[in-house]
């Protein structure tokens, strides 16, 4: 799962951005030409910009590399750090709210919607944000948080906070997010061995037990008196 390697010199420019705005003709319904792509979507305008100023993030011109990417957030409300390596034929729909970090990795075909993050987990140098496989659709508002890997063809839900590496094609949903799907098939308890555990709900569960059990014994006292 390792993404192209284009990233030591400038890819061919042209040839990336028309692999981008042929995805968003092929998974947007909405896209009625590749013009009305080119001229009016934020999502291909970010990508746009963020590529030389990749290139130039990897030639040691750092200042002027920021300056492209916050003008591109200003522009698109998308912010993509000069430094993420981002892949080809990437969907960034709608987009705002959207964030990627400095060492994230993106895939090829990946589908990023509104109010993404792949961000980071603390103040440590080095990798610290996710690297995000092929033909990975990340839902509304999900945030991907670690420096941790997500497999080929994963599915992360709406609103989901992925702290945990994810096996390729499985489907995470929740807060903390858990793996309920692999491959479109449901996961059985017994099979389930990368769920991850629900700390505030055991908690809850924990603390219902008790009220129960103090309250049939306040029930058992009542009644001898």
């Amino acid at each position: 799962m390792k993404i192209n390697k284009p990233y030591k010199t400038c890819p061919s420019f042209l040839k990336t951005v028309m692999r981008d705005i042929k995805a968003v003709k092929e998974r947007d319904p909405a896209a009625r030409s590749a013009l009305e792509v080119l001229l009016l979507y934020p999502g291909i305008h970010a990508l746009i910009l963020h590529r030389p100023a990749h290139c130039l993030y990897n030639r040691g011109l750092k200042f002027p590399a920021r300056a492209i990417s916050q003008f591109s957030r200003f522009l698109t409300g998308i912010e993509i750090h000069p430094g993420a390596k981002i892949g080809k034929g990437i969907l960034i729909d709608h987009g705002s709210g959207v964030v990627i970090g400095e060492t994230a990795e993106v895939g090829d075909g990946c589908t990023i919607y509104q109010g993404v993050t792949l961000g980071g987990t603390g103040k440590h140098t080095g990798k610290r944000h996710p690297t995000i496989g092929k033909n990975v659709i990340v839902g509304t508002g999900a945030k991907v948080l670690g420096p941790f890997e997500i497999g080929d063809g994963c599915k992360i839900a709406s609103n989901a906070v992925v702290l945990r590496p994810l096996p390729p094609a499985a489907t995470a949903a929740g807060v903390p997010a858990r793996v309920v799907r692999i491959n479109g098939r449901k996961l059985s308890d017994a099979l389930n061995h990368v769920n991850i555990p629900d700390p505030l709900a055991m908690e809850v569960e924990r603390l219902e037990g008790e009220i129960k059990r103090l309250s049939e014994r306040v029930d058992g006292l009542t009644a001898e008196k």
